[in-house]
Parts: C-alpha cells; structure tokens; sequence
C-alpha cells in the first residue's frame, strides 16, 4: 500500500464527528475544540466533506484494539489528501483517541489548567502520516478520590461546588487515563459532581464509609441507633435507594460496613466483642449488598475496601469476600503498604494481599494526606518518588493491579505525583528520575536540570520523625502537634501528652517540646537553602514559569521553612517558660508568630489570579489556627511579667533610663501592642 502523505492541520481543517449520541464524547470534543481554538485562533470547522479528520466508532476492517476503551489513529489516503480517523472501540476508547490527539498533535498538557499552560500558538502542524494502536493500561480501574478536598470547597462562593470548580478536575484525570473517580467527600446529594462526572465518561466509586454511595444512615435517620441487628430493614432500604439511583450508570460499587463517621460498627454496638461476630456480621452484609445490586445490575463491578479492622479480620480468616468482589488494600498515609497509624498505635501490619491469595485486588493510595499528625496536604508528597514506583510495583507484582485509586486531595500542589501515579497505572512501572525529567521538560522551557534537583532535594529536607523510610513529615507536623503542645500547656496540664507520644515518646511534656524542636530546628537550614536556590533559578525563569514554579514549589518550600522556623519558635518559648524568663519567651513566642505568618503571606502570594481564594478554606492545616494559637500564648506571656498595665516590661527595658525618674504617668502608659514590644525587647535581650 503506497503511504499516505503528512497530514497538515491549521484553522482550515475540517472535522468530522460522526460519534454522535454520547453525552461523555460531546463533553470530549468541546475540549478540542477549545484546544483547537488555543492553537489555531478559531474553532474547528465541521463538515461532512472533505474532513481531513474524522472521530468514529471502530469498525471490524480497522483492526482497533479489541479491549475495552482501545482506540487507534488511522491515516487513509483521500481524493483532497490525507485524512486521519480517530478511532475508539467504545465511547471511553473515543475520549482516549480524542484526547491523545490533543497532547501528541495539538501539544495540549495533560494538567494545562492546573499549571496554566497554554499550548503554543501554531499557524500549521505537521502530522506523520503514521498510524498508532493504543495499548491496554496496566491498571483496569484508575482514578482518583477527590477527598480532603476543602481548598476546592472555598475556591468560589457556591456551595456545594459547581461544574466551574469539578469540570477540571474530571478533565485533567481523563488526560491523565483516568477513567473512574470518587467525586469528593459528603458533599450535598444536590451537587453537580457526581453527575458530571458522569457525564464526562468516568466510573464512579464510593467513599468505604458510604457502602453503595447510600446515604449515611444517622443523616437518614437521627436519633435512632445506628445498629444493622436493631434496623436491618432501614440500612437496606437506604441501599436500595442509592442501587436503583446509579443503576444506569458506570459504577465500581463498594460494599462495606463500618461505622457512622468512618470508625467500627462495634464501637456503637459492643455486643459485637470478638473477632467472630465482628467478621460473620460484616461478611452477611457484605453478601446481601452484593445480591442486592445483582437483582438490578447484570455483571456488576464491585469492591471492597481491606482497610483498617477490616483488613485485619480478612486476613484472621473471619470475612469472606463473595467471588469476583476487588479487594482493595490501602497504604498508611504516608506511601507505604501496611496499616496506617491510629493515635499512638502503629502496629505496620503488611497491606497485600497475601501469596495464593484468590479473586481480583487493587490498591487505594495516598500522594496526600490529612490525619492530624504529619501528613501533607497542602505541600506534596513528603518522601522520594522512589517510595511511590517501589510500593506500587510490588502492590502490583503481588496481584492487586486491578484496581487503584490514588487520594488526589485538592489536585493543585499534588500535579507531580499525580503525573508519576498516572504513568504507573498506564505502563506498569517507571523510572523516577526519567518520569520527574519528563514532567519538568513539559512545564518548563529552561533550567531543568536545576528545577530536577530542586525536587529531587524536596524530599531530603523534609523531616524524619521516625525509624521507617515512609517516616517523613508533611507540612501538618508543624501544626497540629503544635496547636496541642499549645493548649496542653495554657492548660496547665502535667505530667505528657499522650496526643504527642507517637513522635516524641511517652516522657514528660517538656522532654516531648524538647523532642519537637530538635526536630524543627534541624530542618531549617535546609529549607532555607533550598528556598534560595528556587528563588535564584526563578530569575532566570520568563514571567509565567517563574509564577508556575512559585505555585507549584516554592510556596510549599515556604509552609515548610515557616512551619519549622514557627514551631521551632513555640518550643523555645516553653523552655524560658519554664525558666520564667517571661520577657525572652514573649519574644520567641512572637516569632512563632510571625513564623507562621509567612507561611499564611506565602498562600495568600499564590491566591491571585485564577488561584483568587483557593486557599481561602485552609480548614485542615489550618494556618489560622496556628497563627491564633501562638498569638494566645505570647499574650499569656505578657500577662506574667507584663500585667496589669502592660507597661512594666517597657519601662525596665526599654525606656531610657533617664526617663524612668522623672515621667509622668499621665503622658506614658499606652501600652504597646504585642508585634511593637517585642521587636523592641528582641533588640534589648538578644
């Protein structure tokens, strides 16, 4: 067969749509017609003649891939020249084809929206005439479960969010191969989310803790107990409701039975006190879900989640999991495959399924993380990219390669291991330095061998609280156990607090403070070369990367060097407590202060633009409570040595000494404000 010539697309070319009918396609094709329109200044125009691109269903002469959501490219010699068909086995195989053309032709970046990168404006492309099969993901069911999302919550005034907020985030999971998604957590049944994402094609799946996606039953229900023994008949009518709801649709059905609010069912129902009641409960719950979704659903997909005591009862023997159920492992929170940590109890219990081990598995997995310890959620991933390919490829060389849902958060500050986490559910595996070259050669035209390092030396700055590689702090360390060190000692309280005993040990409150800022002090100097390093490559950076590389690096590099320098600052503080040097530890308490205020300075900085408000719900790290609750401590300081006029400290110490014998009361007793008095003490005392 004599080859076709290179197909050149420009503003002239003419598309021909003929997949017509499919809600999920016409959302598919509006993107290309924005991208069509971002490269060549108009949109494409459509026609039934003379197209020299044409999107259609697979017919049995064009060989398309024969799995699900295959696609193919396909060049034909035509009377006006050479035409490419764009072709999918299905209408995700459609989505797929359409939105390979739009990265490898159009040179559409998979997160264009999230790092705000334009595709290059083009008068003409040049296309090969070469035609491409795609090739199964590795990974059957991939996505991502929007959860402590609450940065997307605040970004605009709507609540619950509109398709302003979710229509990117759908979008960029489906340029990643995404193509099933948990549309956020609890958010109000009359949000948009979980229809659009519909609508755009993804499969949806559920929360562990909403079986079936029904409503929780305390919300249903209030005031009754919340006990499947005592009201069988209600639980199962609110699955009922929720089965007939999605019937239609594309669904990874979870069955599961916890709790309300996401703990044990046996910690409201302690009749249920062994090992063997807890499983046999759980396994005819299990069980009737699943008959229950037959009866309305041929050759349902379904799930359920291995995670916590759950996990723990399957693999004593006491769950049994009907045939053809995904079982899904989870990591700890921080990457690595065993059981997460609770309170102080972190038992590290291996979270695969175990050799010979039957039946289908999958893997849910953090990149980010909120559990009110150490985790990231505002700043990405604490430990290397290694961590990540080491444990999915060995989650998936033990079978559980199924399924993977990756714990995307807010999507902003995760973009990078959003990127590696896709490659490995498309290809299997990957090198870290060649996917991390590849990410950066993307988002940035120069300096990337400098942007490489800076990256690669994030994760070596962040803190190692404990003996294991996956014990790395997120920037939350700097908050949450300060907020708690705080309040423990406004409090008055002796002996430790057992809230810090998972980090610092079980020792006495000051040994544990002594412990925290150690810790804190010891990371300063690294972040604060680093962020030296990033600002100076910034310079050399045209305006819209320099701005790229603040919001997507340098603003976490920001909460880290803060958060240490601020917790840091708080440690110190107790210690001249303890000493009642109360001048010197109102001082430090104010840089916790100011610490911390530049953490918060450094979001609101990347809030601009179309960020405007994006951090505006910071409500899980919470900056603003950090910055209050240091404010409260240095006032408590003041009031030990300063009280009652808050005078006394500026007339020891900062008042002329000729002054303080001949002044009149009357004309010097405006106390100064905390920020003013403790810069002047700070030039007496240090």
């Amino acid at each position: 067969m004599k080859p076709c010539e290179p197909l050149i697309i420009s503003n002239e070319s003419g598309y021909n749509f003929q997949a017509v009918g499919s809600i999920p396609i016409a959302h598919a094709w509006r993107m290309i017609v924005r991208d069509h329109k971002q490269v060549f200044g108009r949109e494409p125009l459509q026609t039934e003649e003379e197209a020299a691109i044409i999107i259609r269903y697979a017919q049995e002469e064009d060989d398309c891939p024969q799995w699900p959501e295959g696609y193919c490219l396909r060049f034909v010699a035509g009377e006006k020249g050479t035409v490419l068909h764009i072709i999918g086995r299905d209408e995700l195989g459609i989505i797929y084809g359409l939105l390979h053309y739009s990265r490898f032709v159009l040179g559409v970046e998979p997160f264009w929206f999230w790092a705000e990168l334009s595709p290059t404006r083009r008068d003409a492309i040049v296309l090969p005439s070469q035609d491409y099969d795609s090739a199964p993901s590795k990974v059957r069911y991939r996505g991502w479960f929007v959860n402590d999302e609450v940065c997307l919550i605040g970004w605009k005034d709507d609540y619950p969010p509109t398709e302003q907020v979710w229509e990117p985030v759908f979008e960029a999971l489906l340029r990643c191969g995404g193509n099933m998604v948990i549309p956020g957590t609890d958010l109000p049944r009359t949000g948009i989310h979980h229809k659009l994402a519909a609508e755009m094609g993804l499969w949806i799946t559920h929360h562990h803790a909403e079986p079936l996606g029904a409503e929780m039953f305390l919300r249903v229900f209030p005031g009754k107990q919340a006990s499947y023994k005592e009201h069988p008949e209600l639980f199962e009518q609110l699955w009922q409701e929720a089965i007939e709801r999605q019937k239609g649709e594309k669904i990874v059905w979870v069955l599961s039975f916890r709790g309300q609010g996401d703990k044990p069912f046996w910690e409201n129902d302690p009749s249920f006190n062994t090992p063997e009641k807890r499983g046999q409960l759980i396994s005819y719950v299990v069980c009737k879900q699943y008959s229950m979704i037959c009866e309305f659903v041929e050759q349902p997909v379904c799930s359920m989640a291995m995670y916590g005591e759950i996990a723990e009862l399957y693999k004593q023997g006491h769950i049994e999991v009907p045939e053809g159920v995904i079982k899904i492992w989870a990591d700890n929170g921080y990457g690595k495959m065993v059981s997460r940590r609770h309170g102080n109890l972190n038992h590290r219990v291996p979270a695969l399924p175990e050799v010979g081990d039957e039946g289908k598995n999958g893997v849910y997995y953090h990149v980010t993380f909120h559990d009110l310890q150490a985790s990231n959620h505002l700043t990405q991933f604490p430990s290397s990219a290694e961590l990540i390919v080491d444990e999915l490829t060995a989650a998936f060389a033990a079978g559980a390669d199924e399924y993977l849902l990756v714990n995307s958060g807010n999507i902003l500050p995760h973009l990078y291991t959003l990127d590696l986490a896709a490659n490995l559910w498309t290809y299997g595996n990957v090198d870290a330095e060649q996917q991390l070259t590849d990410f950066i050669g993307r988002l940035y035209s120069r300096q990337h061998q400098e942007i490489f390092q800076l990256y690669r030396d994030y994760s070596r700055c962040t803190i190692v609280y404990g003996p294991h590689k996956d014990d790395r702090a997120g920037e939350e360390f700097y908050h949450h156990p300060a907020r708690q060190m705080m309040g423990f000692w406004l409090q008055g309280k002796e002996g430790s607090d057992e809230r810090l005993c998972w980090a610092a040990g079980e020792g006495p409150f000051p040994e544990q403070v002594r412990w925290f800022k150690e810790k804190a002090e010891s990371a300063i100097s690294g972040w604060v070369e680093l962020r030296k390093r990033c600002l100076r490559i910034m310079k050399q950076l045209p305006e819209d990367e320099c701005r790229r590389l603040y919001n997507q690096l340098l603003v976490q590099i920001e909460l880290h060097l803060s958060g240490s320098r601020g917790l840091a600052d708080i440690c110190i503080a107790y210690g001249l407590f303890l000493e009642e040097d109360y001048p010197r530890a109102f001082v430090q308490a104010s840089h916790a202060v100011w610490s911390y205020q530049m953490g918060k300075e450094a979001l609101l900085l990347a809030g601009t633009g179309r960020w405007e408000h994006f951090y505006w719900a910071d409500w899980l790290t919470n900056l603003d409570n950090t910055i209050s609750h240091a404010d409260t401590v240095r006032r408590f300081l003041r009031i030990q040595g300063d009280s009652p006029d808050m005078f006394l400290w500026y007339k020891q110490y900062v008042m002329p000494e000729t002054e303080k014998h001949i002044y009149l009361e009357n004309t010097h007793r405006k106390p100064l404000p905390d920020d003013e008095l403790a810069r002047c003490l700070e030039k007496v005392l240090y």
